[in-house]
């Protein structure tokens, strides 16, 4: 029978709660950029693709703090771990708000997203504080503060920069979240995991690519990648498609859709109960569903309508977010000693696609418009969608073969 890594009566009231908000706080840092990029194209005075490389870059720094920090949770204290990395958060934060060129900008925002990968450490430790038919609900709750994140950090920031007259104020405030994170998270972590392993930091790296064998995992990765690649594609290109003549809109407008997307996220923890009762495959088709009319209404009424875009917003972060959730569900069952490489592994490619997204998200942008990103994503989807079948026949397959042997 499978243990929980930690006893329940050590556990603050609140925890969940408290590490759910830390979540939404820090990857709030990721995306906080979004709606600026018009601003910061203009202030320093480069062509809107050099701007859209900020979003780009700390995509790559995500995925980068992923690879190398996160398998950390497996060994290290958490407690210590959220202390350091939220620390040099707040000073990669800083570095971004003081940049005096786009160059050192990049720089910065490669390293504040580097560090800024709590919420990773947060979610899989919180899987090991329920029981696991409790599973999907507790990584749906932690979901839901990380969607809300990033839907808020984009509307923050948007009126911070419009209504503070700069792009930098933004960052400004982010580095003081960060800080706030820094004394009051960890005080509500537990101990150390019993299942946390003793093995060195380099062996724990080489201990990733050999679970690469587990076919959930891979399943899972692939399907993310390719959403989340759209979803970032999506949102680098939104601040330039409200810009446009159709709206005129600056970056407060931007930042606004992700409070109008808030109605979506909140339905995370939905998709994590769903999780638990159907299994993870049928919540990853509902998410498919769910993007695949968002990018067709996106690509039709949405080119010229704000309630539509409205509409488009809270179908995709509902998208995003059930097959967020059924993914996570899926690999966080293979086993409780991995769980932090296991997701790892998971969060590299969802951002390894964000970052690839973002930048074809651009080059769509500069070759055909608005209409050119969204056939992007709706492409991207249906081939997610086409691994999910392909990946679930395979596995019927082989329980059926399993069963005719004698």
């Amino acid at each position: 029978m499978e243990k929980q890594s930690a006893d329940p009566t050590q556990i603050r009231r609140g925890t969940i709660p408290v590490m759910a908000v830390a979540c939404g706080v820090m990857v709030g840092n990721i995306y906080l950029c979004q709606p600026l990029l018009g601003a910061i194209a203009k202030d320093f005075g480069v062509p809107e693709s050099i701007a859209s490389l900020v979003a780009v870059m700390t995509q790559v720094g995500y995925a980068l703090g992923i690879l190398l920090l996160v398998p950390l949770s497996d060994m290290a204290e958490p407690r210590s771990l959220v202390r350091w990395m939220s620390a040099l958060a707040a000073v990669g934060l800083l570095m971004a708000c003081l940049a005096p060129a786009i160059p050192v900008l990049l720089a910065a925002s490669i390293f504040l997203a580097f560090v800024t990968v709590v919420p990773q450490v947060l979610i899989p430790l919180a899987t090991s504080l329920v029981a696991p038919e409790h599973r999907g609900r507790a990584v749906g709750s932690l979901a839901t503060g990380l969607i809300m994140g990033i839907l808020l950090s984009r509307t923050i920031s948007g009126l911070v920069a419009g209504y503070g007259g700069s792009w930098r104020a933004s960052y400004g405030l982010a580095s003081v979240l960060s800080v706030v994170v820094f004394f009051l998270v960890p005080a509500f972590m537990p101990k150390k995991s019993e299942h946390a392993t003793s093995i060195g930091y380099f062996k724990l790296l080489a201990s990733l690519p050999p679970l690469l064998k587990h076919r959930d995992l891979i399943l899972s990765m692939a399907m993310n990648f390719l959403v989340f690649g759209a979803f970032s594609a999506f949102w680098a290109t939104m601040a330039f498609h409200l810009a446009t003549p159709e709206f005129s809109l600056g970056p407060a407008a931007a930042g606004l859709f992700g409070l109008w997307g808030a109605p979506g996220a909140l339905l995370a923890p939905m998709a994590g109960r769903l999780s638990d009762r159907w299994g993870p495959a049928r919540v990853n088709v509902l998410g498919f569903a769910s993007v695949l009319i968002c990018f067709a209404i996106a690509i039709t009424i949405g080119a010229h309508s704000l309630i539509a875009l409205v509409i488009v917003v809270n179908l995709l972060d509902f998208g995003l977010q059930s097959g967020q959730v059924a993914n996570q569900t899926r690999i966080f069952a293979i086993a409780p000693e991995i769980r932090g490489r296991l997701n790892t592994l998971y969060m590299v490619s969802t951002f390894g696609g964000g970052a690839i997204g973002a930048l074809a998200g651009g080059y769509a942008w500069s070759a055909a418009g608005w209409t050119g990103v969204c056939l992007l994503g709706f492409v991207a989807t249906c081939l997610a969608a086409t691994i999910l079948a392909t990946g679930v026949a395979t596995a019927t397959s082989s329980k059926q073969g399993h069963r005719s042997e004698p």
